[in-house]
């Protein structure tokens, strides 16, 4: 040490043992400033530097990056606001690299479980999927199947239960699940997918919100029964759900409107839709019912009802 009290880079380095060349790249991007140069332009550094080095190397070994680094030795704030959010920030990333990891692992098993004569078609759908998993795809999929004129309100609150979430620790059999969900949000434009049923609809609804917070209203009423396991039957959740549709056409509800509704619905009955949510009730593993059970089960009670007037 210099009779000024002041480290060569080489005498900062021994005492923390670390090399010089470290030093000397925190140096050079500011991390741990020179107090001064000698004569002879050499790096001398205050015994603070000693302390500082140290610390940038705790932040390091949390594997913080440079520039979070700075930041936080420059806020001067006892190591509160800015290294909080640092350190939320790793554990955020962190979170996203496990996730991804369980869900590589757990598509391994699967590949790996799989009779021999499935492993080319499973392997062909956990390839197309990301990981950890996007729904964006299955979010285009739902928006393109809605009303344009849709209020964003709606089309946020069916996304929340038309696209489900992943699991953080997947099964291999619900990275197969995910997969095949996402194969049907993404094949080009499939008989079943329902963005063509909505381009060729000829029934004209004047008010897509109104129908849709009376659907909601209705879905809400008829998951009671469906819990439940009541078969599907007139009553309070049956007229919610008419009325919502004849308030949309700005028509009655009447029994020759729940005839043509009852038709119409049966005809828009598609296998690949009640697929996606049987394949989203699988993944979820939630006792909730799917907003596609609780449809159909509407429209069952729609359909006895008619049969019933009609007989």
């Amino acid at each position: 040490m210099s009779p000024e009290g002041l480290l060569t880079i080489g005498e900062l380095a021994e005492r923390a043992g670390v090399t010089v060349k470290t030093v000397r790249f925190y140096s050079d991007r500011g991390l741990l400033p020179a107090t001064t140069r000698s004569s002879g332009g050499h790096r001398r550094y205050g015994p603070e530097a000693l302390d500082r080095l140290r610390l940038i190397r705790s932040l390091r070994a949390l594997d913080l990056p440079v520039p979070e680094v700075g930041r936080v030795l420059d806020q001067g704030d006892g190591l509160t606001g800015a290294l909080e959010d640092a350190v939320d920030g790793q554990l955020r990333a962190l979170g996203s690299q496990l996730t991804a990891l369980r869900w590589r692992e757990a598509a391994l098993r699967l590949i790996r479980d799989c009779p021999a004569e499935d492993r080319a078609d499973r392997l062909r759908l956990v390839g197309a999927v990301s990981t950890p998993p996007s729904t964006a795809a299955l979010a285009r999929f739902w928006r393109g199947a809605l009303p344009v004129r849709l209020s964003p309100r709606l089309v946020s609150s069916i996304l929340d239960y038309a696209v489900p979430r992943p699991p953080a620790d997947p099964t291999p059999a619900q990275v197969l699940t995910f997969a095949r969900l996402h194969a049907i949000a993404t094949a080009p434009c499939p008989a079943g997918d329902p963005r063509r049923a909505a381009g060729n609809r000829t029934d004209v609804v004047r008010h897509p919100d109104v129908l849709y917070d009376g659907l909601f209203d209705a879905y809400t009423l008829a998951a009671a029964g469906l819990k439940a396991d009541r078969t599907p039957e007139r009553g309070q959740a049956l007229d919610c759900f008419v009325a919502a549709h004849a308030d949309a056409r700005g028509l009655p509800d009447s029994p020759g409107f729940r005839r043509r509704l009852s038709g119409m619905l049966a005809r828009g009955t598609d296998p690949l839709i009640d697929r996606y949510w049987e394949l989203t009730g699988e993944l979820t593993s939630s006792p909730e019912p799917t907003l596609g059970a609780v449809h159909a089960w509407l429209r069952s009670a729609l359909h006895t009802d008619v049969t019933t007037r009609a007989g």
